[in-house]
């Protein structure tokens, strides 16, 4: 049986020190045989972060006939740096992301552990839910997601975020609600829910998302993309992208830029192997915005999938902070 006692009648009771700097708290400088001591460590893996879960911005109903009377809460998950002194007048840039799911229902917490790295380094990360094309096809996910930014804006003060220095950003079917509501800002489609604050942001950051409905199926993909049941169809309304081509465009995020209106900065990254989205649907975009003369960064990963096999390091986490550093 271990020895308590003993070890209370060899050494004296000792009184609680004060709270000193941790960094100057008494070091034990007890190294029992075999312990192995490490020198010089610091903690650098960033900030702490609070997480705030099921946060409602808004309280909306479907657009189908049948779903016009089913209203559902649409929720943000709120992942916070917390500094260790001036917590309470600490502002942070906010970076308000739509989870991809081809346009179907969400699920927030797919990549966490993305947004976690992120909120270490001083972002505010917002996960934006929005109503699914089963219930509310185009343009309703851009719609949540405006005002989304909105709330963030107006409620800016209770989650330490600095308005001034926000963007959107999204993967796959998020990125392409990412990419409409960063190129349209406060022009429809839209909605007037909080809307004496604007829903512009400082620039985009688009992972694999599609930006031109119509041409899907002309480049190599594994899935269909233009019948009433694939995600596109959905998205315009259950309906053949192929047989209603202007529909799909106004769908599209192209269809939304132009030479002389202004565009945020915008950051895209797509894998060559990317067997979903086609990796060209991000070359049209690439090459359009050139030709209008916008601010615009592109990286293919060559051999990357649809956000894995090479999305998941730190030589794409820097991209993205360093695209932010710059930009937002």
């Amino acid at each position: 049986m271990y020895d308590v006692k003993k070890i209370m009648q060899e050494r004296p009771l000792l009184s609680p020190l004060p709270t000193p700097d941790p960094a100057k708290f008494p070091r034990d400088e007890e190294v029992p045989e075999g312990c192995h001591v490490l020198e010089n460590l610091a903690d650098d893996w960033g900030y702490d972060v609070n997480i705030h879960t099921d946060i409602v911005y808004a309280k909306r109903c479907g657009t189908k006939e049948e779903t016009k009377t089913e209203e559902r809460e649409l929720k943000l998950i709120i992942l916070e740096p917390k500094p260790r002194e001036n917590a309470d007048t600490a502002k942070w840039p906010c970076v308000a992301y739509v989870q991809g799911s081809a346009f179907h229902e969400q699920w927030l917490w797919n990549n966490i552990p993305r947004h976690l790295r992120l909120a270490q380094k001083g972002y505010v990360v917002a996960v934006i839910q929005y109503r699914p094309s089963d219930i509310a096809p185009f343009p309703a996910q851009m719609q949540d997601a405006k005002t989304a930014i909105r709330f963030l804006k107006k409620h800016a003060e209770e989650y330490h975020i600095d308005p001034e220095h926000m963007a959107v950003a999204g993967d796959s079917s998020g990125a392409h609600t990412a990419l409409m509501v960063g190129f349209t800002g406060d022009d429809a489609p839209d909605t007037d829910l909080y809307g004496e604050y604007s829903a512009k942001v400082n620039c985009i950051v688009d992972s694999y998302g599609p930006t031109v409905f119509p041409l899907m199926n002309y480049f190599e993909s594994s899935q269909n993309h233009y019948n009433p049941e694939s995600p596109e169809g959905y998205e315009i309304g259950y309906k053949n992208v192929l047989e209603h081509v202007d529909l799909a465009m106004e769908a599209s995020p192209l269809s939304y830029l132009s030479e002389d209106k202004a565009t945020p900065s915008t950051l895209i990254i797509h894998g060559g192997r990317d067997m979903l989205v086609p990796f060209s649907q991000s070359c049209q975009l690439y090459n359009y915005m050139k030709k209008l003369g916008k601010e615009v960064e592109f990286y293919k990963l060559n051999d990357a999938n649809h956000g894995f096999l090479g999305f998941n390091n730190d030589t794409v986490l820097h991209i993205v902070l360093e695209f932010l550093k710059k930009h937002i």
